[in-house]
């Protein structure tokens, strides 16, 4: 059994931990309410945004939308967006993004890592894929402009045919217990067209006029369809870290008190046992007295 002294160390070890991990699940409940109201504000927009891109592609014709809905790169490069977090603690938030890339079915020597996060870049870096570029510090404080960066690299790469397709892997937060994570395809876009007869083969009845030319337009319009699903997929991400890290969080401080109240108990023990023994030590030396 340990000393009295031991575990009384041990206590106030547990205890300065359970405080820490109480004070990083309140920071981490502020950070996350801020964030999913975030979300939410911004889930509208692209929601609209992506039912607009559907509604250009059903109008334009099979030569216009073929560049953005069918492979047209002979490379087989895919560039992978990983959105992960900069800090641990936050349970299999990260591992399980890294988990998405590695099942994914993309050779290694195929993919290249636009890394999002620090966690994700250094964990892929480890199983030798390409890191093609960093953009860590967005994690610090996502704004769009930091999304828009990201689409124009991974366009350009798309343009000029050093990928030929675009993913992104991130997670979906649902609630605080609840952090789904998913990895999609942007570009070629999967996105079906309808010719009114329920099919998604064929050409539009009435199709779209352009201006300047179509594949102008489309050149415009398709940039801000990828950003707007980047910074979706971040601000999912950011409210999935902070309520994977609060569940963490609460979870370690539940399982300190728990330690921490065995410990009690058994420096109660031990504390009884030591009483115990001086009281027998005690009473041995007075009935030695007496018998001389």
């Amino acid at each position: 059994m340990a000393s009295m002294r031991d575990i009384k160390r041990r206590t106030q070890s547990i205890r300065s931990t359970g405080q820490i991990t109480k004070a990083m699940k309140l920071v981490s409940t502020v950070k996350l309410q801020k964030a999913r109201g975030l979300a939410e504000e911004a889930k509208p927009y692209f929601n609209h945004l992506y039912q607009t891109i559907v509604g250009i592609f059903d109008r334009a014709t099979p030569e216009v939308r073929e560049h953005y809905t069918k492979k047209t790169s002979e490379t087989a490069k895919k560039a992978v967006i990983v959105i992960t977090s900069n800090r641990g603690l936050a349970g299999g938030y990260n591992s399980n993004v890294v988990k998405q890339v590695l099942g994914s079915g993309i050779p290694r020597e195929d993919a290249l890592i636009y890394a999002v996060g620090r966690k994700g870049r250094d964990a892929l870096r480890l199983r030798g894929y390409e890191i093609a570029k960093d953009y860590s510090e967005t994690m610090n404080n996502p704004l769009y402009s930091d999304a828009s960066d990201i689409s124009n690299d991974v366009m350009d790469a798309f343009e000029n045919g050093t990928v030929g397709e675009i993913y992104i892997a991130f997670t979906v937060f649902r609630n605080t217990v609840s952090q789904i994570p998913t990895m999609l395809k942007l570009l070629p876009a999967d996105i079906g067209i309808d010719d009114g007869t329920g099919s998604s083969e064929g050409t539009a009845e009435a199709l779209m006029n352009f201006e300047p030319e179509p594949e102008e337009a489309l050149r415009m319009i398709i940039p801000k369809y990828v950003s707007g699903e980047v910074f979706g997929a971040i601000m999912e991400s950011y409210a999935s870290e902070n309520g994977a890290r609060m569940q963490a969080m609460d979870n370690a401080t539940n399982n300190a008190n728990d330690m921490i109240g065995k410990l009690e108990l058994a420096y109660n023990r031990a504390r009884q046992s030591s009483i115990t023994q001086e009281l027998t030590e005690i009473i041995a030396g007075a009935n030695a007295l007496e018998s001389d």
